[in-house]
């Protein structure tokens, strides 16, 4: 047992010297994590702020001037553009300098003295679909405020309308409702993701390319010895990287982490378990370092994003879509990271995503070491 052990440690320690050795390898480990979780928790978000806004005021009176300030003291839009014909709006939209435009039209004063509805012309650039529908949301909230207000300031004084249903929304574990604190967990999942399995079937990959794997097998060391200490440095990598991309997402994007540490890191490795077995399996398909990226990229990274809820709501998926997304191993992970860092949850309320991780880590890895066994043979 002593001598295996310390045939399984010499390899590691083979791994850890190819790695340092390699400077594409060592920044690929340790510095395309801390890069790709800055690039990444800045770019994945739905948060839209400073939209350039085209305005025509045609009634040009202290009410429409105040009207205007509401958006634009929201942070959520500025005035890059005012034009006197509503007409001039077409070629700011058409030629991508402005996103929304507000039509204030000439009795827009008089009608509010007057307590009477008065209606404003939203116009939106709907090209991108998704920010189209955030900047109307901002835009209806601002007009719903106001309105609120306008309808306050004409009632008699102490006199509050009857019957008037008044909403106090709760907003619970994001209450400034800011995307990164929904983005940034699922951005480290998916780093680490892309980092465990694309280390270790480059790794693998690599050996086999130069030569040395085949050097390898012909020595007294056994299968499971050789895939233990090819392995076992990907897990120690794979944890490193946690625990930086986590510093980042914490300390320098200001994700709450409301759960215990501990529970993420023992998760973590139950999801490690999956990325590992799947990028071993890729070392026995491919013969190229860069087959073994494509093969990751096309038929791994791609679907993982696309249907475990990283970028699109699964409830909005079709429900065909739906059942596929219950084999997705990243779909469980991000649910529990989000899960710890918003909701402070535990093992009490996140054993289902964790039994289902495990079984997928078995099973995956499993399968994974018989078929590189059998290509070692």
């Amino acid at each position: 047992m002593t001598k295996s052990l310390h045939i399984i440690f010499e390899i590691i320690r083979k791994e850890f010297y190819q790695i340092r050795q390699d400077k594409r390898m060592l920044m690929t480990s340790f510095l395309a994590p801390l890069m790709q979780v800055f690039l990444l928790g800045y770019a994945a978000t739905t948060d839209i702020k400073y939209s350039t806004m085209v305005v025509c005021d045609l009634d040009r009176t202290q009410v429409s001037r105040e009207f205007i300030s509401k958006f634009t003291n929201s942070n959520y839009f500025v005035e890059g553009y005012n034009v006197p014909d509503p007409r001039e709006i077409d070629f700011h939209i058409e030629h991508s300098e402005a996103s929304v435009a507000l039509v204030i039209p000439p009795s827009f004063g008089e009608l509010i003295a007057k307590h009477q509805t008065a209606r404003v012309q939203m116009i939106l650039d709907g090209s991108d679909a998704n920010t189209a529908t955030i900047l109307l949301g901002y835009a209806t909230q601002i007009v719903n405020q106001y309105a609120e207000s306008v309808v306050i300031q004409s009632l008699p004084a102490r006199r509050m309308p009857d019957g008037r249903v008044i909403p106090e929304p709760r907003v619970w574990f994001n209450p400034d409702l800011k995307s990164s604190n929904y983005m940034v967990p699922g951005v480290v999942a998916f780093v680490l993701m892309i980092i465990t399995m694309t280390l270790t079937s480059l790794g693998i990959v690599k050996e086999k390319e130069v030569g040395t794997l085949e050097q390898l097998l012909v020595t007294p060391i056994k299968p499971y010895q050789l895939i233990a200490g090819k392995l076992i440095p990907f897990i120690i990598i794979g944890f490193i990287d946690v625990m930086g991309v986590l510093a980042i997402a914490h300390y320098w994007f200001e994700v709450p982490l409301r759960g215990h540490l501990l529970t993420l890191f023992f998760l973590s490795g139950l999801f490690i378990l999956t990325t590992l077995g799947l990028g071993l399996f890729i070392s026995t398909i491919a013969r190229t370092q860069q087959q073994a990226m494509l093969i990751a990229q096309f038929f791994f990274f791609m679907p993982f994003i696309y249907l475990s809820g990283f970028a699109f709501p699964i409830a909005n998926m079709p429900q065909v879509i739906q059942y596929v997304t219950y084999v997705i191993p990243l779909r469980y992970f991000l649910e529990i990271v989000r899960g710890v860092f918003l909701k402070g949850s535990g093992f009490a309320e996140l054993w289902t995503q964790a039994v289902v991780l495990f079984a997928f880590g078995v099973v995956i890895l499993t399968l994974s070491v018989l078929r590189f066994r059998r290509r070692l043979g």
